[in-house]
C-alpha cells in the first residue's frame, strides 16, 4: 500500500486513532485531522512516524464548517496530490434526559455526524481516483438500539447510513462507499459510564465484552482494502452479537 493516502477525521483518539495506527501499519500515508485534540494529534504524528516510517500530516478543521472542510482537503492534496481513502469518523454525542435536549445540541450533532461527513466526502471526491473508498464510522443507533436520552445521536447515525448508500451510488462505480455500524467500543467517549451500566450492556453482548478500537479500526481497512473490492453501498455491523 506504499504511496496511498488516508484521511480520518477525528483522527486523534478512540476508534480514529486506533484507525489511523492500523493504516500507517499497512505503509499507508496517513493524515491526522483533529479539532481540539491538538496535542494528542501531534503526539500520533510522532509516534507514527518513528514506528512505521510514514509520511503524515496534521490537519486542524472542524468537519462543521465547510470553510475548513475545503481549507483540510486543498492542504491535503497540496502536500500529498491526491486522496485514496476517507474514513468520516469526527462525531459527537450529547447524553441527557428527553426533556434536557435542546435545538442547539441537536442541530450541532447533525452538523457534525451527518453534514460534517457530507462536506468531507463531497470535497475530498474531486480528488480521488478510480478505485478510491470512502468508510462511514456510524453506530448499531442507527440499527438496533432505542435511548431516547440521544435521540439525535441516533437520527444522526440513521441519516449517516442513508448518506452511504446515496454516496455509493452517486460516486459509481469510481468511488466505493460503506460504512460501520458500530456497539459498545471501550474508548475515551465511554470512560465515564458507571460500573452498573456497563454490566448491563455488558449482558446483552454475545462476546460478554466492549470492543478494542483495533478491532473496529481493522475492519475499516478491510473495507478499504482490495479485499472488499465488491462490497459497495453496505452498512457493516460490529457490535459482537447484541
Amino acid at each position: 500500500m506504499s504511496g496511498k493516502v488516508v484521511l480520518v477525521t477525528g483522527g486523534s483518539r478512540g476508534i480514529g486513532k486506533a484507525t489511523i495506527v492500523e493504516f500507517a501499519k499497512r505503509g499507508y500515508n496517513v493524515v491526522i485531522n483533529y479539532h481540539n485534540k491538538a496535542e494528542a494529534a501531534f503526539a500520533l504524528k510522532r509516534q507514527l512516524e518513528t514506528e512505521y516510517r510514514v509520511k503524515t500530516l496534521t490537519v486542524g478543521a472542524d468537519v462543521r464548517s465547510e470553510v475548513e472542510v475545503k481549507r483540510m482537503i486543498a492542504g491535503v492534496v497540496g502536500e500529498f496530490g491526491k486522496i485514496d481513502v476517507v474514513v468520516n469518523n469526527a462525531g459527537i454525542v450529547y447524553d441527557r434526559d428527553f426533556e434536557d435536549i435542546t435545538v442547539e445540541e441537536f442541530e450541532d450533532t447533525l452538523r457534525t455526524n451527518v453534514i460534517g461527513a457530507f462536506l468531507v466526502a463531497r470535497e475530498a471526491a474531486k480528488y480521488m481516483l478510480d478505485g478510491s473508498v470512502i468508510v462511514n464510522v456510524s453506530s448499531t443507533n442507527g440499527t438496533k438500539t432505542i435511548s431516547p436520552e440521544c435521540l439525535d445521536y441516533n437520527i444522526s447515525k440513521i441519516g449517516l447510513q442513508s448518506l452511504t448508500r446515496d454516496l455509493a451510488y452517486q460516486f459509481r462505480p469510481h468511488i466505493r462507499v460503506n460504512a460501520v455500524a458500530i456497539g459498545w467500543a471501550d474508548t475515551d467517549m465511554n470512560k465515564d459510564l458507571s460500573d452498573d451500566y456497563i454490566k448491563s450492556e455488558t449482558d446483552k453482548i454475545y462476546l460478554g465484552r466492549f470492543a478494542k478500537p483495533k478491532e473496529i479500526a481493522q475492519v475499516i481497512c478491510f473495507l478499504a482494502s482490495d479485499q472488499s473490492s465488491y462490497v459497495n453501498g453496505e452498512i457493516v455491523t460490529i457490535d459482537g452479537g447484541c
